[in-house]
């Protein structure tokens, strides 16, 4: 099997960095978790602060086996597969090793491709700069907007009428808009409390 057809299999993945640290965003803010980041996003956030996670070239494509084994090494049981966009390549392969293991899983995206893998935690985070997949709306648990710009706000409420019904409404000030948003975010949660807010607090902490 060619490295091409092993990454269209889900059986081997662009690998750009992992590691164990603090969840600081969104519902396990506060919990070590291990983060798997994959290569490879085609979504292209002006604000993204991991751009060279952009191209999957970049990065050494490495068998699952040893991206869990690695995992495994940290007394953490919570895995976050993040990006770059993960939903790029078959998840179903990695996340059933990872549960094997004895992992929760957990998964940060915007949809943008379809859904897949067998995730505990459905993080969906839609961007304007590419249509999120129909498929995620049934699936995300937490509903997590950036705003960057006033129109986030109504870009927000958009998707909150598309998932379902307990999914969690959270709302985060971009980081280096966050000074300006924040006092907006905390007004609009106010006479809003279906919304809640989230903050990159990884930052506050100056940890990955």
């Amino acid at each position: 099997m060619t490295i091409q057809e092993q990454v269209a299999s889900g059986k081997s993945l662009p690998l750009m960095e992992a590691f164990y640290t603090i969840q600081g965003e969104g519902k396990f803010t506060g919990h070590p978790a291990y983060f798997i980041r994959l290569g490879g996003c085609d979504v292209g956030c002006v604000w993204c602060d991991v751009k060279e996670s952009w191209e999957a070239g970049k990065w050494p494509v490495l068998p699952i086996e040893n991206i869990v084994e690695e995992a495994c090494v940290y007394p953490g049981r919570l895995v976050v597969v993040t990006g770059g966009e993960p939903l790029m390549y078959d998840l179903g392969p990695l996340t059933q090793l990872l549960k094997e293991k004895g992992f929760t899983t957990n998964i940060e995206t915007s949809g943008a491709h379809p859904y897949s893998g067998d995730f505990d935690w459905v993080c969906f985070s839609p961007k304007k700069f590419k249509k999120p997949h129909s498929s995620i709306y049934p699936v995300a648990d937490e509903l997590k907007v950036v705003v960057f710009h006033k129109s986030d706000f109504e870009f927000a409420e958009q998707h909150a009428l598309l998932v379902k019904s307990d999914c969690e409404l959270r709302l985060q000030p971009e980081w280096s808009k966050a000074e300006k948003y924040i006092p907006e975010i905390i007004e609009y949660v106010k006479n809003r409390p279906f919304w809640k807010i989230s903050l990159q607090t990884h930052k506050f902490m100056d940890i990955p």
